[in-house]
């Protein structure tokens, strides 16, 4: 699988990318991902990526031109090119399952007041959001996603069973977990947890995960 993130912060996404996971990932062959600079698409001397908006009001717009060369030349009829936008339909587990069908992703990445409506009505697949508040660009967006998809390639987590126990791998969050010290100060690991009992440990994780579903996203079991 392909990544390449379409931004003008490049530099935020150079740390993340080459560390932890998506690092060894990359290193290792199972992913490639590269943040790309858009400005090296803007044909004036200055590079220029945006502009004022049309009808007046605060902030700048970014502009077609450069997106619309970029994207001429990396979209492959294999591409997925996905805006990051705070109207996009909001990202999820399955979104980033579905996405392991896909050779060749372009996350693209606005900034400033926003993107040239234009972008989002021809030049794109899909818009994308991660939640209902807004960031000062979109690579930190990216990155989110980016992060998300690489983990459920087969290979890139330690253990394969790790992502199917995932919050949300099953519409619902996650189960507690705990490991050693058997007692921390009077806090103690639940007792079910050190019977060696298979069974009853995961009954124990299943109504844990419901409890703790029902408690905090109680609209995921209306789904």
């Amino acid at each position: 699988m392909k990544i390449q993130i379409l931004t003008l912060f490049p530099g935020i996404c150079a740390g993340a990318i080459g560390e932890s996971m998506l690092g060894r990932a990359r290193e290792r062959g199972l992913v490639e991902i590269e943040a790309l600079d858009l400005r090296q698409w803007a044909e004036d001397k200055h590079q220029v990526t945006d502009d004022m908006p049309y009808g007046g009001g605060p902030g700048m717009v970014m502009k077609i031109e450069p997106i619309h060369r970029a994207l001429e030349e990396l979209r492959t009829p294999k591409s997925k090119v996905v805006l990051m936008t705070p109207q996009g339909r909001v990202f999820n587990q399955t979104i980033a399952r579905a996405c392991g069908s896909v050779e060749h992703l372009i996350l693209l990445c606005g900034h400033y007041e926003g993107v040239d409506q234009r972008v989002a009505d021809h030049l794109i697949d899909e818009e994308w959001s991660i939640g209902d508040y807004v960031l000062t660009n979109g690579a930190l967006a990216a990155l989110v996603v980016t992060d998300a998809i690489t983990r459920l390639i087969p290979g890139v987590l330690g253990d394969a069973d790790s992502a199917a126990q995932d919050s949300f791998s099953e519409g619902i969050l996650d189960h507690p977990h705990y490991t050693r010290p058997e007692t921390f100060r009077e806090w103690k690991v639940p007792g079910v947890l050190l019977s060696g009992n298979h069974a009853a440990i995961a009954k124990w994780r299943r109504e844990r995960a419901m409890e703790l579903t029902r408690e905090r996203r109680p609209e995921l079991l209306k789904e």
